[in-house]
């Protein structure tokens, strides 16, 4: 499997990016901190060792899943966690044409990633045929917009009705089920799909698939409706670290991506991980570059320039990622993904000639799906374009990469450059462990618990006090 590279070279410039001796003199550090990740907190989490106050929650589960899930599946083609996941998904397939997935943060976001990257583009608009016979998909529960959510309920309704059968289900996914968000438009969908089936609760609950936890609201909600199959998310396993559970897997599934060379893609990262010097460890090396940029340099605005439509949503789920992680007791940098060659005509001026509190990390694709679309030429050329006639766009592409690469360097802008062998599963389940990897990491470094959310709890209470609800 070709593994993710990362290229540091534009990060060391003298006077505003780094020195190659800083990053060394934290090889050793990395290396403690990797033994942590991979031993002690393993550990922790299987009782072999007592949890200390400042690593409580302690989340980390995520590292071993991708493993764990595989090693199952291998053992079980038919009761492992992975096989019901596939069952059920290809009975989606068969049976409706589209599906709703609610759920907000982490509950939703590595799931739209995935339908971005690996599905084709327009996915909703192709034709059942062009889409293989999978179903369309649409993400709500990610907000209370009124508007937004009504328009998916006529949507629905309108096909239903056209149809004369009840099309649709709903993945709904939330670990407590007691996120307001989630919880209140499953309330309104799930009536809609009620009306739709006339009443027959057996037709609902074939078309629900809950995601929770082994306990709370939405867990007591799907055995209330006797949904046949209930996904965990894993203990140890927090909402933005859960994109490689059920959580990521579901949806993912239930559209044809191949789930298998996902985790596998993650499992690879995580070798590379474990066994790779630190100088030569791309997880260590984006964690400590990213982390010495904002220390030692003032970089507290992080920025992930992705050079690809399909990875922006990649690139949102990082900022959740990063801003949920690390954003605590006035640390962490400020996350902002940028689409190029789109925001380089919106807002790369302010970064390459404004305040020098930056790091652009660079997402690139290195090779394509589809053919290479050539400009083509035209007998009056109007526009002066037949010169570079000849020239595709994935040509321009590498020119406006190396352009504005360039342009950064001479106004001695730092960057680094991460590259993606190409957007399908493999390469994303590698993305995906990277991040949440160097993210652990980068939180270790800043002496802060990388786990647990208490800004967003403390907006859960706010609102519930507000609306006048008890709990």
């Amino acid at each position: 499997m070709q593994l993710l590279r990362f290229d540091p070279a534009a990060a060391f410039i003298d006077g505003t990016g780094l020195d190659q001796t800083q990053v060394q003199s934290l090889g050793p550090v990395l290396d403690k901190l990797r033994d942590e990740v991979v031993d002690i907190d393993t550990q922790m989490l299987a009782g072999k060792l007592p949890i200390p106050e400042s690593k409580q929650p302690l989340d980390a589960a995520f590292y071993s899943m991708p493993e764990r899930l595989l090693a199952e599946y291998e053992q079980d083609r038919r009761g492992s966690e992975l096989a019901r996941i596939l069952t059920i998904a290809k009975r989606f397939q068969e049976t409706l044409d589209r599906v709703v997935v609610l759920g907000i943060g982490g509950s939703y976001m590595g799931a739209r990633a995935l339908m971005d990257a690996c599905c084709q583009p327009y996915w909703n608009e192709l034709s059942r045929g062009a889409r293989g016979s999978r179903p369309r998909m649409y993400f709500e529960g990610n907000n209370v917009d009124n508007d937004a959510s009504q328009g998916l309920l006529r949507l629905l309704a309108s096909e239903a009705a056209d149809s004369g059968r009840p099309n649709w289900g709903i993945v709904v996914i939330s670990k407590s089920g007691g996120t307001l968000e989630t919880a209140a438009a499953f309330r309104q969908f799930l009536a809609a799909l009620e009306s739709a089936c006339g009443g027959d609760a057996s037709k609902v609950r074939e078309r629900v698939i809950p995601v929770t936890g082994d306990s709370g609201k939405l867990f007591n909600f799907a055995k209330e409706l006797g949904c046949p199959e209930v996904f965990p998310v894993p203990d140890g396993v927090g909402g933005r670290f859960s994109v490689l559970s059920a959580v990521g897997l579901v949806p993912a599934a239930i559209l044809g991506l191949n789930v298998v060379e996902l985790l596998q893609g993650a499992a690879a990262m995580n070798k590379h991980f474990r066994e790779t010097a630190p100088a030569q460890n791309i997880v260590l090396q984006y964690a400590a570059i990213n982390h010495l940029m904002e220390t030692k340099r003032g970089a507290s605005i992080r920025l992930l320039s992705v050079w690809s439509k399909a990875l922006e949503s990649a690139g949102m789920w990082y900022d959740q990622l990063l801003a949920e992680s690390l954003g605590k007791f006035e640390k962490g940098a400020t996350p902002l993904t940028t689409l190029n060659t789109r925001d380089l005509h919106s807002r790369h001026q302010q970064h390459q000639e404004g305040r020098r509190d930056k790091l652009v990390n660079n997402l690139i694709v290195e090779n394509y799906r589809d053919d290479a679309l050539a400009i083509g030429s035209r007998a009056s050329d109007p526009d002066g374009l037949n010169e570079i006639a000849n020239k595709t766009l994935p040509d321009v592409m590498q020119a406006a990469i190396a352009g504005t690469n360039q342009a950064l360097r001479d106004d001695r802008r730092p960057s680094t450059n991460i590259y993606m062998p190409r957007t399908d599963e493999a390469s994303l389940g590698q993305y995906f462990q990277m991040m949440m990897l160097a993210t652990v990491i980068e939180g270790r470094l800043l002496g802060i618990n990388p786990y647990g959310q208490p800004g967003v709890e403390a907006y859960k209470k706010n609102m519930n006090v507000l609306l006048g609800r008890k709990s």
